[in-house]
């Protein structure tokens, strides 16, 4: 059920309270995204490979057994395709 919200009611200061942290959430993952980008121009500038990092980054965050069920059915696709 919604609130009523009016200019001076207390949904009104609710709402304005939630869109500011959002904002300030918004800033921050923004600061965050270009701290990550400065992070893999560095790996760049020392020579490694950004796309097998990124893809490294990506693995580590699964867990497990995720990614040995991924694994397995890319080997199985790569099997069916006369890749191995």
């Amino acid at each position: 059920m919604a609130q009523d919200i009016t200019n001076d009611g207390v949904a009104g200061e609710e709402l304005k309270q939630f869109v500011e942290r959002i904002e300030r959430l918004e800033e921050e993952k923004k600061g965050i995204s270009d701290d990550i980008k400065e992070v893999f121009a560095e790996l760049k500038g020392r020579g490694f490979d950004v796309k097998i990092v990124r893809k490294i980054v990506q693995i580590r965050r699964q867990d497990a057994s995720e990614r040995q069920e991924q694994e397995a059915i890319l080997e199985l696709y790569m099997q069916a395709l006369g890749m191995q």
